[in-house]
């Protein structure tokens, strides 16, 4: 049987991130009678961003980090890619602002989380020739 631990473990971290995530969305959604969009409310809408941005990197740096490890990567190599991950995901939503484009929690949250799939990236390319 083939297994990934220590993925596993910074799964497990985003998965409750994900959630702490997405539940105001919800919240938000239930007070301000909001089906679909965001009805206009700016707070909503940084909280939609906040999730979809999540949604839209973590998967995948997930799966690269799960390939490495599957390939034999080293559990030093594994955890600084995972911790970053992590990092970075706490950091990048409270970077988002509506007014504000550059802010650095969300510069360093979003280039982490590109560094994080580089290396990952580049790693298994390495492995496979």
């Amino acid at each position: 049987m083939m297994s990934v631990p220590i993925t596993a473990i910074y799964a497990g971290l985003l998965g409750l991130m994900f959630l702490a995530l997405e539940i105001p969305i919800g919240v938000m959604r239930a007070r301000g009678n909001v089906s679909l969009g965001d009805g206009g409310n700016p707070d909503l809408t940084v909280a939609i961003r906040r999730h979809a941005n999540f949604v839209e990197h973590v998967p995948l740096a997930l799966l690269l980090m799960a390939l490495l490890e599957l390939n034999g990567a080293g559990h030093t190599l594994l955890h600084l890619l995972g911790a970053a991950l992590v990092l970075a995901r706490l950091m990048h939503p409270f970077g988002l602002d509506v007014h504000v484009m550059r802010r650095p929690p969300r510069g360093l949250g979003a280039g982490v989380t590109s560094l994080v799939i580089l290396v990952s990236s580049a790693m298994l390319i390495w492995r496979a020739i």
